[in-house]
């Protein structure tokens, strides 16, 4: 019995490796507590440069109420003025929360790791730790999941169910929420990063912190052209996820790839063979750092070996 169960525990930490569970998520709700989701150097003119958990990144409308000497003539509501016959200007407050929008990539790409657990169970540890976060410092949780076939989209609600929904979408395979937004039907079309960005720019409200989780297979001009929209109006954290095989082959040997419908022999004898791979990820990860360092975005690397904690500190 006792061996039995050990098999059982063996055979869920493997699991764990290539798939992750909605217990195994909701389980980082408290270490996320720890992490700081202020990348920027956002400072509330209304505090005296104190850097606020209420960041000042936007002004609501509160109320009308009758014109005071002193009050800016540019917020004089006239609308309220005349339909009462009296001036009226308008009075706003501080926004005291943010919507945070989480972009997880879960194509077929991501199904891969040769060390460490698969980019795809990464992915989601940080999203959950981030969405976990920032359910923490009152803000609101919204964001998209997508596959090569489809792409989930919530829109930002505050609280602890708002970050359940967030992660059930995430680990749910089977069915999709009648709440969620599906874009693109299997059979008309393929999602594309660049599609699913061009929609993000909808859809992030300006004030948003964005976070783009992926690998940022095919990323282009389009995809760059969106990106670099979103970081206009918004803060925008990239996270590039990556296997190690990616970054380099081994050498001196014949290696067999497959994803159960297709093998490729790739021959690292061959120097030109393995050049050309290592430049195409490179060529690729440039692309992020140069896009970054032009837009001024926080780029986050992250390898599959490496703990999600670690790499959001």
């Amino acid at each position: 019995m006792l061996f039995k169960k050990k098999t059982e525990q063996s055979q869920q930490s493997k699991n764990e490796l290539v798939s992750v569970s909605l217990k195994t998520l909701i389980d980082l709700a408290k270490l996320a507590t720890t992490i700081n989701l202020h990348h920027g150097n956002n400072r509330s003119q209304q505090n005296d440069g104190y850097v606020s958990r209420f960041k000042g990144r936007g002004m609501e409308f509160d109320e009308a109420r009758l014109y005071q000497p002193g009050d800016d003539i540019r917020s004089i509501d006239w609308r309220v003025t005349a339909r009462t016959g009296k001036t009226h200007t308008k009075v706003f407050r501080e926004e005291r929360e943010r919507p945070v929008f989480i972009s997880l990539d879960n194509r077929h790409t991501m199904q891969f790791a040769t060390r460490g657990v698969f980019k795809s169970v990464l992915a989601a540890k940080l999203a959950a730790l981030l969405a976990w976060s920032a359910e923490f410092h009152s803000d609101r949780i919204g964001g998209q999941i997508f596959s090569d076939q489809a792409c989930r989209e919530l829109k930002p609600q505050n609280g602890r169910h708002a970050v359940l929904r967030f992660l059930n979408a995430i680990t749910d395979k089977s069915t999709l929420d009648s709440s969620l937004t599906i874009v693109a039907p299997m059979v008309t079309q393929k999602i594309t990063l660049a599609l699913t960005l061009g929609r993000l720019t909808q859809h992030a409200r300006p004030g948003s912190l964005v976070y783009i989780i992926s690998d940022f297979r095919g990323i282009n001009e389009q995809s760059e052209a969106h990106i670099t929209k979103l970081a206009q109006h918004c803060e925008v954290v990239l996270i590039f996820i990556y296997d190690s095989l990616e970054s380099s082959l081994p050498t001196n040997g014949r290696y067999r790839f497959t994803d159960n419908e297709r093998d490729v022999v790739i021959n690292t004898n061959d120097k030109l063979q393995q050049l050309t791979y290592q430049h195409r990820f490179n060529q690729r990860k440039q692309k992020l750092e140069f896009l970054a360092k032009k837009m001024r975005l926080k780029l986050i690397q992250c390898c599959t070996t490496e703990d999600p904690m670690q790499c959001l500190r």
